[in-house]
């Protein structure tokens, strides 16, 4: 069974609301509403559509298919640059030192500022992986597979590369940084925030949240313990994007408090080991697992395979591949080694 990564289209609809109903909440790119996910669809057709290379307030929403059946099994999304539309805030975790000489002892304080540091970055987020799907490597091609397209179209996105990590959240959709720290300034709960964020953008933040540092140890316990912890859900995607040269850097997400992973996009492991080829007429005798791709905007396609480089540069590829692609003798595509 073969899966290919495609743009979405506008008939990918049902589809990816159906996704969008499984995500158990706080997952603010992939919202359980239509028209929020028709939005999406509708800017990704416009990026697709526009065929210059610089950067915009993009947004590009990628599927999962199964090659046989034609089942969305998957969607993530990346924004070509965050903070055009509106601020894009985070909270950073700073330090602050204190001495007291009479007491003779240090005071060392961590605190929450409200910061837009981040804007101006590429973002790469919204992965859902149905639940029927969660195996084999579906994961990793969801992922990767955003990098791939980053590689294929760089002039399109930004020198920094971003990835929030959905925060603790409880089953019953409560988020304890939340309740501990913003909740207290809008006077609605969790869901209800994130929803309307989803929805509407954040210019509420700007409008209601405190401008000043909040110290950490006046917060609840539960709220503290939350700080920069993802979901358990999410932590698979952040070893993967770790192991892609992510790093957490002291920013969270200011609704659940989950952390915000930032890289240089030319340092991610598989942009930076992103090679062409020409598809050669020969089949491999063994071969490698690979992914790889081709394509340009909207026709862009990309699949796990198998494949053997030749001397010459050239790059065969298994049957199934060439047939995920579609792609024929002479053809161009890009790969990265699995």
């Amino acid at each position: 069974m073969t899966y290919v990564m495609r743009p979405a289209r506008a008939d990918d609809l049902e589809a990816m609301y159906e996704m969008a109903k499984l995500t158990g909440g706080g997952f603010t790119n992939l919202p359980a509403n239509r028209p929020a996910l028709q939005a999406k669809l509708q800017r990704n057709e416009a990026a697709i559509a526009r065929d210059d290379d610089e950067i915009a307030d993009d947004l590009f929403v990628m599927v999962l298919e199964d090659a046989e059946t034609g089942a969305i099994r998957g969607t993530c999304q990346i924004f070509s640059r965050i903070g055009g539309s509106w601020p894009f805030y985070s909270y950073r975790i700073t330090g602050h030192t204190a001495y007291s000489r009479e007491l003779d002892r240090t005071f060392r304080n961590r605190t929450l500022q409200l910061v837009t540091d981040l804007e101006g970055s590429s973002e790469v987020g919204g992965l859902f992986l149905h639940p029927s799907a969660r195996a084999g490597g579906l994961g990793l091609l969801l992922a990767r597979s955003r990098y791939l397209f980053i590689a294929m179209h760089r002039k399109r996105f930004a020198d920094r590369l971003l990835a929030e990590l959905r925060g603790i959240v409880d089953a019953h959709g409560n988020s304890p940084f939340w309740d501990g720290v913003a909740g207290r300034f809008f006077g609605m709960g969790f869901r209800d925030a994130d929803e309307f964020n989803a929805l509407n953008g954040n210019q509420f933040i700007a409008d209601l949240m405190p401008r000043h540092p909040i110290y950490v140890a006046m917060i609840s316990e539960e709220a503290r313990e939350a700080i920069g912890v993802p979901h358990e859900s999410g932590r698979p995607a952040m070893r993967m994007l770790e192991e892609e040269g992510f790093a957490w850097e002291n920013y969270i997400d200011i609704f659940d408090g989950g952390p915000t992973m930032t890289a240089r996009t030319d340092a991610v492991k598989t942009i930076a080991n992103t090679s062409s080829a020409t598809v050669t007429h020969k089949a491999p005798a063994h071969g490698t697992k690979a992914l790889v791709a081709t394509g340009r905007l909207g026709s862009f396609r990309c699949c796990m395979g198998r494949i053997e480089v030749g001397d010459d540069g050239a790059i065969a590829l298994d049957p199934a591949t060439r047939e995920a692609l579609k792609v024929a003798d002479g053809d161009q595509v890009c790969w990265a080694a699995r």
